[in-house]
């Protein structure tokens, strides 16, 4: 099932601090963004423009292909 995008749609990427990963990045609504409280005190999440959001999945997909 497809997410829905709106106005309160927001991107993020999920990060590990101390290893300098990426662990996840994906949308979601801006209310269930709300209650997200990362379980690892190294994990941190930045949210980013829906451009750079679609920027990061056409390099990923180019680069898997």
């Amino acid at each position: 099932m497809k997410k829905r995008e709106d106005k309160e749609t927001r991107y993020y990427i999920d990060l590990d601090l101390k290893t300098q990963k990426i662990l996840h990045w994906d949308h979601d609504q801006r209310e269930t963004l709300v209650m997200y409280k990362a379980t690892n005190p190294f994990h941190h999440r930045i949210f980013i423009t829906k451009g750079q959001y679609n920027k990061l999945v056409k390099k990923h997909s180019n680069v898997t292909k």
